[in-house]
């Protein structure tokens, strides 16, 4: 049946052309879907939550990836750690979804007890010779990258994250994500598949019909655009905002801020972009009026003006700025349906109604995340229609989504499908 399945794949995955969309059955079928989840959700690093999730000792919460769960919990000894959230008696889940403050790990179906560092500490009724040490939680391979926990379900994960490590523990330090709280969390479950979502993510072709807040502080034009379509005067314009970024990027760096684009997005396991971008407006966040929601600045930050230090993963976005940072994690819950959890970090000794404003802090990305979640459900019910025909990218606008669509494939095409 496996073989069966991976041959229909690999069948669809043919027929796939250069600079086009993906053909239906990628973005639809169940087969596909299940395909998705063990070889990018499970052989691959995604980001899963963030060392702020669980501040304190006995912190914990749970991620749920797939048919997987995850314990994302602080020891005793302040480490963070990551386990399975299965009982190695006889499989129980021991926490609930959701976050909770615990001594130890206690299964509640038998009571097995285990200690903040996953050791089996109590297992009743089991006999005098019965050898808890090697009961242990499993645990899960991981990296906290400034802050930001990834995760690889696979015993053998890419080691290509080693550059994307290399290239975020510089750029985060000045934000000192550790030492952040989450001020609010929002979970939308979007009505379409993953990839329609992170499609959507890599591009900015419809920020400027669809995104009214964000392109208060964004710019449509940072991630593309055909200078042909352009009036004198609006080409002008982008001509001089090219310069700037130049200019600005020069000037960063020289002030230690590394800046410039870093990217691995083809012929690579481990996929990742940042770069760190102008805020338009006022310039300093992504508010609606572009000033800082929060005044006290996260970590060593002591400026405003060092623009947005953007992220993304194949599950992930993140927008890093002076005051605040936006961190959106991507968990498909099926062919249909995507989770977006979307995280407002500020400093942790900041004070709501006192240092920042919640309704200024989450504005813009409330109703972006909003805005997208319609047009990703718009999409997943176009490519169900049976007139759907992959379309063409945009080479100006949309090259990145021609190069998430060839690392699919290519990925795919790796772990036998």
């Amino acid at each position: 049946m496996l073989q069966t399945f991976a041959s229909s794949i690999s069948s669809l995955l043919d027929t796939r052309a250069d600079g086009h969309s993906l053909p239906a059955g990628l973005y639809t079928r169940e087969d596909v879907f299940e395909a998705d989840i063990d070889v990018f959700f499970r052989k691959h690093w995604i980001c899963i939550g963030l060392e702020c999730d669980v501040p304190e000792p006995g912190d914990a919460t749970v991620v749920d990836i797939g048919n997987s769960g995850l314990i994302i919990l602080r020891d005793d000894d302040n480490q963070v750690r990551v386990v399975h959230n299965v009982c190695r008696h006889r499989g129980s889940r021991i926490l609930n979804a959701g976050s909770s403050v615990i001594s130890k790990l206690v299964c509640p179906y038998h009571q097995w007890t285990y200690e903040l560092d996953g050791e089996l500490a109590y297992a009743p009724h089991m006999g005098a010779d019965f050898d808890k040490s090697c009961k242990s939680l499993r645990p899960v391979n991981f990296k906290s990258i400034g802050g930001l926990i990834y995760a690889c379900l696979s015993d053998n994960p890419p080691s290509d994250i080693d550059r994307l490590e290399e290239a975020m523990t510089e750029r985060l330090a000045p934000y000192d994500i550790r030492n952040t709280k989450v001020a609010f969390q929002a979970d939308v479950v979007e009505h379409g598949n993953w990839k329609l979502t992170m499609e959507n993510n890599r591009e900015c072709y419809h920020c400027s019909a669809n995104h009214p807040e964000l392109c208060v502080s964004f710019v449509d034009l940072d991630f593309g655009f055909d200078p042909e379509s352009l009036s004198p005067e609006d080409r002008e314009q982008a001509e001089q905002h090219e310069a700037l970024y130049a200019e600005r990027t020069k000037s960063w760096e020289a002030d230690g801020y590394p800046s410039a684009a870093v990217e691995q997005l083809v012929d690579c396991e481990t996929n990742f972009r940042t770069q760190r971008l102008i805020i338009s407006g006022a310039g300093e966040s992504q508010t609606p009026d572009a000033t800082a929601a929060s005044s006290k600045l996260l970590g060593t930050m002591t400026r405003k003006d060092l623009g947005d230090t953007h992220l993304w993963g194949h599950n992930s976005w993140n927008h890093f700025m002076g005051d605040h940072a936006v961190v959106a994690i991507v968990i498909p819950l099926s062919a249909d349906k995507t989770l977006v959890r979307t995280k407002w970090l500020v400093h942790k000794d900041a004070v709501e109604g006192i240092d920042y404003d919640l309704e200024k802090l989450t504005n813009v990305w409330v109703a972006t995340t909003d805005q997208d979640a319609e047009l990703v459900a718009r999409s997943h019910a176009g490519v169900l229609d049976p007139a759907y025909v992959p379309g063409p990218y945009s080479p100006f606008s949309e090259t990145n989504l021609d190069r998430f669509a060839a690392w699919y494939i290519d990925r795919m095409r790796a772990h036998g499908y």
